[in-house]
């Protein structure tokens, strides 16, 4: 990173990582935050260790807002988030649900990021580069530990974030029924979503279309498994993604 901007943002870091004022920690991350967005990519990326740091800080609130800087810089700085996403892994069984919903939030947007990246990639360049199909790793990874979260005793607001994390991944590897739509600009907004399954016409490298289409049907024959329970927590909470999924169909 260029001298001035390194000797900016590390005094920062130190000060959210040790000061013992909160609002003092708060600010400095918010202005590392627009250090980083404003640093190129590749040295932008050499802070990031520095920000693994600040995962196992006592303040709720740091951790939480450590989670909303991620969610920023991540667009911009993608192909070297891998560094950042084990807190994302980590924030998920955080002690205290604030910080447990914020990575589901911060994970779910770029897990569809990636998922848009890895079609495109491979149509514009014929290759998936290493860095982007590592990070596919993690999203797997990730995703299994999110779909955990709904079946273990917890918190409500956690396991709702995480059922519909559930409804975007199975929406994405769903068929639309009208095969003549599939191909339509529309048909990859109306949703919500800007992947579609039908940008996977070829084989790729990465994304194994069959396995995903039926790892998609096993969730959401989970997702109807569980509402035979009435009194079950997760049961109450699908209905709105089963409803989805059949107004998709």
């Amino acid at each position: 990173m260029a001298g001035p901007a390194q000797e900016q943002a590390l005094p920062l870091l130190a000060l959210a990582n040790n000061h013992g004022d909160l609002a003092v920690k708060l600010s400095s991350l918010k202005q590392v935050k627009d250090i980083l967005l404003s640093a190129e990519p590749s040295h932008a990326a050499e802070l990031f260790p520095y920000l693994v740091e600040l995962q196992s800080s006592p303040e709720t609130l740091v951790r939480k807002y450590l989670l909303e800087v991620i969610d920023e810089i991540g667009a911009k700085s993608m192909e070297h988030l891998s560094i950042l996403w084990p807190i994302l892994l980590t924030f998920l069984k955080d002690n205290n649900s604030m910080v447990a919903k914020q990575s589901i939030i911060t994970g779910t947007k770029i897990f569809c990021s990636v998922l848009e990246d890895l079609p495109l990639q491979f149509q514009r360049r014929g290759i998936v580069e290493r860095w982007l199909e590592e990070l596919w790793m993690w999203m797997v990874k990730y995703k299994d530990a999110v779909f955990s979260i709904i079946f273990e005793a917890g918190s409500v607001g956690p396991q709702l974030l995480a059922i519909k994390f559930l409804e975007t991944y199975i929406l994405h590897f769903t068929h639309d029924t009208n095969d003549s739509e599939k191909v339509a600009p529309e048909v990859t907004t109306r949703h919500g979503r800007a992947f579609n399954i039908s940008m996977l016409v070829d084989r790729h490298p990465v994304l194994d279309l069959p396995a995903l289409v039926s790892d998609a049907n096993r969730y959401f024959g989970i997702l109807l498994d569980s509402l035979r329970s009435a009194g079950n927590l997760c049961g109450s909470l699908t209905i709105s993604v089963v409803n989805s999924f059949l107004t998709q169909s």
